[in-house]
């Protein structure tokens, strides 16, 4: 990492560069929410600068085996600290003045991205790791012995090699700022050097630019990548002297292949997302291949939180007929209506289209909380992989919390939930933490609630299982149940309803009338002659219980069983 980002960025204040790890991801130190580190994290201590905290945040990394921690420069020289990467084994590395922490966030992901999802084994081009453009920077500039940029279109860095402290002031703005500065860019543009390199497959000759009224720029010689017609992007080497028409090649030739590795980072998006959902569905299912997939994702030996997210259908009006349905006002019905209509409009190719995409959303949310997150589509839902602290029992409210920030970021346009599973600490148990996220999301599909763990909604849970297996088993309701639907069906009455409400009412009389939009009076007339017609008595405990089991899953409210 330090040899790709030479001395332009970062430096070694203290600590072993040559520990043989392999960095596990980039995140940023959060003193109030304190984040899950990956293995071998490389922590970014944004605005840490006292002695004793840079001491006592080495300390802590150290416990969680990260590999380094950068500050900003300069960093100060105390023993304490010294004593700190000592005891921790996490390097200390300091971030030069007046580069950006994004920037620095953006080139250090851009660097690890490379395998972090994809094939067990790196694929190449051209004898060069697919995709690695700081590795290509890097060898094109030892070939041309100059420092070289790599930039797209809009003039952006892609990537850069080492030694850009031998070109000008300019060429440290651009590394910098990630971007060729606009004054640059302006004074490029009316001299027709974009133009030209547009024109040419040849490399183009860039005179001095003015930095200021007595400094100038050192020459640049620049070449487009292209991919048959369609401009790609170009290659900026910073030179003193002409090339040799050995070097006018190479730089030819390294743009031909800069080319393959740009066109297959931008082919590989779709593809990783593929892979991304394979290895998810993978290790959510177990056996034998779950434990690679995990590897492969980098979620190995982790403990880690299943969250399932979908999207809520909404019930058209039919669905909530009843005595509270007929109740609802023209307005309302004018409004599900309409809200059907373009259902339908939208149809099933939509909704693919709005699950795909909130599945990217939901990725890139979970992603911003630990980088080594997966999240996938796996039929019609979305599951994500969160990665939590071992030495933390707060695994699930953290989850909980995660979920409802992404559901206030989305906003309402459409209905979405997340179910939550249990925290699992092997690979043997994500199944069962997979089916743990299934039931709240289930249940979760049919209610109010848009955010729920397993224990939240456990019971609701058991009898949404009960009414399935009366259901397959083809069960009708027996004893009093019965009589009372067998009574409402000949003689047109409410009996069973009056009793559901009565139960739900907790034997409140007035509310239960409410309920069925009746009188007090009327109503006490009606559980009299329920209880007479049933057999029931109501005052028995057990016999409630029954009734209230039956009614919950024998015969369910219409609401229910839609």
């Amino acid at each position: 990492m330090l040899d790709d980002l030479g001395a332009t960025l970062l430096e070694l204040v203290d600590g072993d560069a040559d520990r043989p790890v392999e960095i596990g991801g980039v995140v940023i130190n959060d003193p109030v929410d304190e984040p899950v580190l990956p293995s071998n994290a490389l922590v970014l201590g944004v605005g840490l600068q006292e002695p004793s905290l840079i001491a006592w945040t080495l300390r802590d990394l150290g416990r969680q085996q990260a590999a380094g921690l950068v500050v900003r420069a300069p960093v100060p020289r105390e023993a304490s600290i010294t004593e700190a990467v000592a005891e921790s084994g996490v390097a200390l590395l300091g971030l030069t003045r007046g580069a950006s922490w994004d920037q620095l966030a953006v080139l250090l992901r851009s660097l690890l991205a490379d395998g972090d999802v994809g094939v067990a084994e790196p694929e190449t081009l051209g004898g060069m790791p697919s995709g690695d453009l700081f590795a290509l920077a890097n060898a094109t500039a030892a070939l041309l012995d100059a420092p070289v940029t790599i930039e797209d279109r809009s003039s952006r860095v892609l990537a850069f090699s080492g030694r850009q402290d031998e070109a000008d002031t300019a060429r440290v703005e651009t590394v910098l700022g990630r971007q060729v500065p606009q004054r640059y860019s302006r004074l490029l543009a009316e001299l027709g050097i974009f133009r030209e390199l547009h024109r040419t497959d040849r490399p183009v000759h860039v005179p001095p630019l003015p930095i200021t009224a007595t400094e100038s720029t050192i020459p640049r010689v620049a070449v487009a990548v292209r991919a048959g017609d369609e401009i790609l992007g170009s290659i900026w080497a910073a030179v003193r002297d002409p090339l040799t028409d050995e070097r006018t090649q190479a730089l030819c030739d390294a743009a031909k292949l800069v080319a393959l590795h740009m066109l297959r980072i931008r082919a590989g998006a779709d593809v990783e997302r593929r892979l991304r959902a394979d290895l998810v569905s993978t290790a959510l299912e177990g056996g034998a291949g779950a434990r690679d997939a995990l590897d492969r994702l980098g979620l190995a030996d982790q403990p880690v939180v299943v969250l399932a997210l979908a999207v809520r259908i909404r019930r058209t009006t039919e669905d909530q007929s009843g005595p509270r349905g007929r109740a609802r006002t023209a307005t309302a019905d004018l409004k599900d209506t309409l809200e059907a209509v373009q259902e339908s409009l939208v149809g099933e190719a939509g909704l693919a289209t709005e699950r795909q995409r909130l599945a990217d959303a939901f990725a890139m949310h979970l992603g911003a909380v630990h980088p080594r997150s997966a999240a996938a589509l796996v039929g019609d839902v979305a599951y994500g992989l969160l990665p939590v602290r071992a030495d933390r029992g707060d695994g699930e409210e953290r989850a909980v919390r995660i979920a409802k920030d992404f559901l206030e970021r989305i906003g309402d346009r459409v209905t979405v939930t997340v179910g939550i599973g249990p925290v699992v600490r092997e690979t043997a148990r994500l199944p069962h933490a997979r089916a743990g996220a299934d039931r709240a999301l289930r249940v979760l599909r049919t209610g109010s609630q848009r955010v729920a763990r397993l224990a939240d909604v456990h019971v609701e849970t058991l009898l949404l299982e009960l009414r399935d297996l009366i259901e397959a088993r083809g069960d009708q309701p027996t004893g009093p149940i019965a009589r009372l639907v067998a009574y409402d069906r000949e003689h047109n009455t409410s009996l069973v309803e009056t009793l559901r409400a009565w139960l739900d009412a907790f034997g409140d009389v007035i509310a239960a009338a409410a309920a069925v939009y009746v009188h007090p009076n009327t109503f006490r007339y009606r559980l009299r002659r329920l209880a007479e017609v049933a057999d029931l008595d109501l005052a028995d405990p057990d016999t409630r219980f029954a009734a209230m089991l039956q009614l919950r899953v024998v015969t369910p409210p219409r609401s229910h069983r839609a």
